[in-house]
């Protein structure tokens, strides 16, 4: 632990995940920048049935690839930044080690079910499309951190510039993500999607379709099945010719989005550039699924006054939590309305014919960053 006097010793501690890595790169470099605290990166590798299996909630490192990861090893941090499930449990570890004295400060909502789990963490920050339970070491933030940076967007330009320039405008990017619970990727999807690229086709522009990881096999080819050549296709199961994604943020003029990417959705929220969100169907269960995220979207939303109804509804939903009768979860519809109401998205296929109207650029990442340095103050001056 740092000295009397000393600044205090902040570790990063990330996996692989750029987007979940920047958002706490924001933090750290704000950190140095307002309070001259630095940081350092302890970088951690998962090993091989951990890259995308879940290990299980708990101050471990057994899942850790420790010959290919940074060292953990003493003085120990007074403070971490961490996100996610996986370098999560080596920062309970790590404090572990300390013997409780460092503080940890979680980005995103805390995974799993076990009831005192959000009290192993002494900050958990969320931004609003997220619902953990409405305790006092939980932060709602507006918007997720991620921001694409202009060096990594001047990139794109210098890369892709020779390829878009000359297509025919509107140059339309179809972002798309893929089926997580309660929505699906089927028929309908296909054809919603299908459907706002036969537009920018008739309007003589190019639709480009840029896929993910997550989207289905053979669900791509299933939407430009029979449309016209100018319809561009990024498929990351079969990546030719190399991820427009970083290009299409630089230059495109609008932005389709698949409701399930809140990433994607704030990455082009941020740039202030046209963005409509696609609403995706229910799967099996699903409808019931959507009533019970918009009770907890309810009863977990953070106070909004000091009035015995509201001591009372917090009081309701922290005993719900425990007693395990209704779990943190994600509200998507909460958050694309939101996106809405405050002009920075529309709903696919309800924008002008002619796509005139850009929305503001979020400013508010600035006004989410000085308040969680409020917060973080007095966990590193308590350390």
């Amino acid at each position: 632990m740092s000295g009397a006097g000393a600044p205090p010793r902040i570790w990063r501690v990330l996996g692989d995940k750029r987007g979940d890595n920047a958002q706490v790169e924001v933090i750290a470099d704000a950190l140095e920048r307002a309070r001259g605290w630095p940081s350092e990166l302890r970088h951690l590798e998962m090993l091989p049935e951990y890259v995308h299996g879940k290990p299980r909630v708990a101050p471990t490192l057994h899942h850790i690839d420790k010959a290919r990861s940074d060292k953990l090893e003493p003085p120990w941090p007074d403070l971490i930044l961490t996100r996610g499930r996986r370098p999560s449990n080596a920062a309970l570890w790590i404090k572990a080690q300390s013997g409780g004295r460092t503080r940890i400060v979680l980005l995103g909502k805390p995974a799993g079910w076990l009831t005192h789990y959000m009290s192993w963490f002494d900050l958990v920050i969320t931004s609003s499309e997220t619902l953990p339970a409405p305790f006092d070491n939980v932060m709602q933030i507006d918007l997720p951190l991620m921001q694409v940076s202009a060096d990594r967007l001047a990139a794109g330009r210098a890369e892709w510039e020779r390829t878009l320039a000359p297509l025919p405008r509107p140059l339309v990017a179809v972002l798309i993500g893929g089926p997580t619970s309660p929505y699906v990727y089927n028929a309908e999807t296909a054809a919603r999607l299908r459907a706002r690229a036969e537009r920018v086709l008739a309007d003589g522009g190019t639709p480009w379709l840029v896929g993910s990881r997550r989207t289905p096999p053979g669900f791509l080819e299933r939407v430009r099945r029979g449309l016209d050549d100018r319809l561009r296709v990024f498929d990351w199961a079969r990546p030719g010719g190399g991820n427009p994604y970083t290009g299409l943020l630089a230059m495109a003029d609008r932005f389709v989005v698949t409701g399930d990417s809140i990433s994607m959705q704030v990455e082009v929220a941020r740039l202030g550039k046209p963005l409509e969100i696609v609403p995706l169907p229910f799967g099996w269960l699903g409808r019931a699924d959507d009533a019970r995220r918009r009770a907890a979207a309810w009863m977990f939303q953070p106070p909004r006054d000091d009035s015995a109804p509201e001591r009372a509804r917090l009081a309701a939903a922290r005993g719900l939590y425990h007693l395990r009768l209704m779990q943190q979860t994600r509200h998507f519809p909460r958050f694309h309305q939101a996106l809405v109401d405050r002009g920075l998205a529309s709903w696919a296929g309800t924008e002008g014919p002619d796509g005139t109207g850009d929305p503001p650029v979020s400013t508010a990442a600035a006004d989410d960053v000085t308040r969680i340095l409020r917060r973080i103050d007095p966990l590193v001056h308590g350390a």
